[in-house]
């Protein structure tokens, strides 16, 4: 990596608390969250999963580093090693069978990995989540919306969440919402997603002016580059991602569709991608994308699996010399 690449994903993991403002565009447009709710603080994990679960409009504000790691305790149980790359291959948890049906010549082996990281915070209706200056974290256990909507969660710290397993959990899930904004946050060391949607339908849901971290000891490849970071596969997405950084992956930045009766309609634009080391972007059946203005600083391959899918005005810049000028969130 050059040093000024260096300088600027460390500027970036650095910055990425300063306060989100502004209103939703795009399919988000008309998100209000918790809407004049008098902000509140919560004391404690178990105050925090109360107000995000119940039927109130709240605006939440986070002021320090809620860690679930160790709350819930931890499991031991079957998996598997789909990858033998040294160092730093990700083992996979045999969720649903997962290494049962998906790896069946991978060699076994027991994992223990942290209970909370698994199973996000229920997320309801009417919320803001906001992240207070540089203090806003939530460690070890990410937020799952399903059936929510009016929901917006601004400027927090997702990690460290059972980074070293496939199946250890994901950053944001939404398996069903309407009217969610996600802006100004930060993501690393994650087992499976960043972000995702699927199945339930994902409608006018804007992602943007967020920071993709994909730099970690743990990855598919072994080349310290996250490959799952995300993923759109609702029964009827349609979603804006927009003006996010997505730094040292190597796939999935996003992934597409997968689902042939389901459908995804997603207009990707004015992202900048920074040391990719496989694809970029990765399109399946059903869905169907705008991807224009984007910056492609070093990537092997721009796309893959394209032939269910359409790209329109497939307008991009790459460069892999030297990062543009930018001014980081």
């Amino acid at each position: 990596m050059s040093l000024a690449l260096k300088t600027l994903v460390a500027l970036l993991a650095t910055s990425h608390g300063v306060l989100a403002i502004g209103t939703p565009f795009g399919y988000g447009a008309g998100t209000t969250g918790g809407g004049s709710a008098t902000a509140a603080v919560p004391s404690s994990t178990n105050e925090l999963i109360s107000w995000l679960g119940d039927d109130t409009a709240r605006v939440i504000l986070i002021d320090k580093t809620f860690d679930f790691t160790s709350t819930e305790g931890t499991v031991t149980g079957s998996g598997c090693i789909p990858w033998t790359c040294t160092p730093g291959a990700q083992i996979a948890i045999n969720l649903n069978s997962w290494c049962d049906n998906d790896q069946p010549d991978a060699a076994t082996t027991t994992v223990t990995y942290n209970k909370a990281g698994v199973s996000g915070i229920s997320v309801g209706s009417n919320k803001t989540l906001l992240g207070k200056g540089t203090a806003g974290w939530i460690k070890g256990k990410g937020l799952r919306i399903a059936g929510g909507s009016n929901i917006i969660i601004q400027n927090i710290r997702f990690s460290d969440i059972n980074a070293e397993y496939v199946w250890g959990g994901d950053a944001i899930a939404i398996d069903g919402g309407k009217n969610i904004w996600v802006d100004h946050n930060y993501f690393k060391d994650v087992g499976r997603q960043f972000l995702v949607t699927g199945y339930g339908a994902a409608e006018g849901i804007t992602v943007s002016n967020n920071i993709f971290d994909g730099s970690g000891d743990y990855s598919p490849l072994c080349d310290g580059h996250h490959y799952w970071t995300i993923y759109f596969t609702g029964a009827s997405d349609t979603i804006t991602f927009a003006q996010n950084y997505k730094l040292l992956s190597s796939g999935r930045g996003p992934k597409l569709g997968g689902v042939s009766s389901y459908s995804q309609t997603v207009h990707i634009y004015n992202n900048y991608f920074v040391d990719i080391t496989d694809h970029a972007l990765d399109a399946g059946p059903g869905s169907k994308a705008i991807v224009e203005g984007n910056y492609f600083n070093t990537a092997s391959r721009l796309s893959c699996h394209t032939s269910h899918s359409l790209f329109i005005h497939f307008f991009t810049f790459r460069s892999s010399d030297h990062p543009p000028t930018v001014t980081p969130v």
